[in-house]
């Protein structure tokens, strides 16, 4: 027995006896085979940040041999509006690593993730997945570390209300059933996610909760375990995918947007990282957090405005990012604190055994610390294309190793309380802000492309799609406009309802 393998939930890892990075094409045609498997899906993320798919239904052993090995062809210029009509033609190519067994399909099927690749057979250079992947290489060869990431995915289920055990109006933060309505649903989520491949930290309930005409609206949150920062964008997108579709079987509504309704809690996609040797977490030494972390904080910091631009992509975003909430407005750093815009959560670096003194049958067991600091950026959301954002984040991480005076700042930006108290008014007017519009993160991205362009990392055709794309939501005024007019703000958020 293999626990690691057996455990697992993925009835492709289960059935080949080998985890899901080590798959060959031999291996896919033997569980195809071998598991009665009638069609194969490829699954792609488009400009709108969604899951496209290609269904292939098996004529032949020769024919899965084909798709496996060649792929197919698609119309670019209707995924991607940056691609001419004219040269559109692209090809698609499932990475084995992430196939699954549907669990949507009435038809057995297995479905992979699949890449761009353009007419000469050589990857996309402006596809989002793409970009992830060189951000993550030129991260290696530059600092010679590995880069990890994992994703806190926020989102609301709509159903009608029952009127039966009213949960607390924004007090839904880990609650449990019977005030918490949809935590069978979460689990559900929470399974078919992990059966694809998802490595699922944990599930709760969020803060956001209230009835509304007749229905009950109900904030979670599924949180990841960190893994290398490709996997991470992978299972974000499979794991929204599934929670619609699961929804959608269950008559319920879900979204991911930023801003639900006024006075209640958004929606943010906090993006975790940390930074590895081998199976060293380097973001703590001694049990105090590293230069390396503080490097990594500091170029995050330092890219701040831009990386809005991937991460925050539709007017809704800024109507999530204002002061006073948990969602930050200022460019600062700090330990556990929820209004800054990059938090070191508690990282398990005490020397004091914890679990002994609440078992205390385990006293005198050696146990290890475990390796879990992690620091997380608080400003992004679902509108994010998450393979850009995570990109972006790994350009800045590797940027921070390389700024002389990265530690400097790192100790400017660091606050060590609640930045919007009135004693500390002198330290917040000294903080950048971020953003407060699409047009404005457009602006920024365009003053600092040039670091997020070095290396080829992000190709400048992408950088254009992104700002183009930004500038046209003309939303320079919008917190203004809608200041004093709720229609108009309810009109952004459902316009946004179903961002990314």
């Amino acid at each position: 027995m293999n626990p690691s393998i057996d455990l697992c939930p993925n009835k492709v890892v289960q059935f080949l006896q080998k985890p899901a990075n080590e798959f060959r094409k031999a291996d896919i045609i033997r569980f195809v085979v071998e598991n009665g498997i009638q069609m194969i899906n490829f699954m792609y993320p488009a400009a709108d940040n969604r899951l496209k798919t290609l269904n292939f239904v098996i004529n032949s052993e020769e024919y899965l041999e084909s798709i496996l090995t060649y792929g197919e062809r698609v119309d670019g210029s209707s995924l991607f509006p940056f691609i001419e009509a004219g040269n559109s033609d692209l090809y698609v190519i499932p990475r084995y690593r992430t196939a699954f067994a549907d669990p949507f399909a009435e038809v057995p099927t297995l479905t992979m993730l699949a890449s761009f690749f353009d007419k000469d057979g050589k990857p996309l250079e402006s596809s989002p997945e793409y970009t992830l992947r060189k951000a993550c290489e030129e991260f290696k060869r530059v600092t010679g570390l590995e880069f990890y990431a994992m994703g806190e995915l926020e989102y609301y289920v709509i159903a009608p209300d029952s009127g039966l055990f009213q949960a607390t109006d924004q007090r839904g933060y880990h609650e449990s059933a019977p005030y918490a309505k949809h935590n069978d649903f979460r689990q559900h989520c929470m399974k078919y996610i992990a059966e694809a491949g998802g490595e699922i930290k944990y599930g709760h309930n969020e803060v956001g909760n209230f009835t509304l005409d007749g229905k009950v609206y109900e904030q979670n949150e599924i949180e990841f375990l960190p893994v290398p920062a490709t996997q991470a964008a992978d299972q974000l997108m499979i794991a929204k995918w599934i929670i619609r579709n699961l929804a959608a079987m269950n008559d319920f509504d879900v979204t991911f947007a930023p801003k639900i309704t006024t006075g209640k809690a958004g929606s943010g996609l906090h993006i975790h990282f940390k930074i590895m040797d081998g199976d060293t977490n380097v973001m703590t030494r001694g049990g105090v957090l590293s230069d390396e972390a503080r490097k990594a904080i500091a170029g995050i910091l330092d890219l701040a405005p831009a990386i809005t631009a991937f991460g925050n992509k539709v007017p809704a975003s800024y109507l999530r990012l204002v002061p006073h909430q948990e969602a930050p407005t200022n460019v600062c750093w700090g330990d556990r604190n929820r209004s800054v815009l990059v938090r070191v959560p508690l990282g398990w670096t005490g020397k004091v055994d914890m679990c002994a003194q609440a078992n205390p049958l385990e006293a005198g067991v050696k146990t290890e610390l475990p390796q879990k600091q992690t620091a997380e950026l608080r400003s992004a959301d679902c509108s994010a294309d998450v393979y850009q954002l995570i990109a972006g984040m790994a350009v800045a991480v590797r940027h921070g190793f390389e700024m002389p005076d990265a530690l400097q700042k790192a100790e400017d930006t660091y606050v060590a309380v609640n930045i919007h108290k009135d004693e500390n008014k002198a330290k917040l007017d000294a903080l950048k802000s971020l953003p407060d519009s699409c047009v404005a993160s457009a602006d920024a991205l365009e003053a600092q492309r040039s670091v997020f362009e070095k290396y080829n990392v992000f190709s400048s055709q992408m950088i254009d799609g992104v700002i183009k794309g930004l500038k046209a939501q003309n939303d320079s005024n919008l917190r203004a406009e809608i200041k004093d007019s709720p229609e108009k703000m309810l009109e952004v958020v459902h316009n946004n309802w179903h961002c990314g």
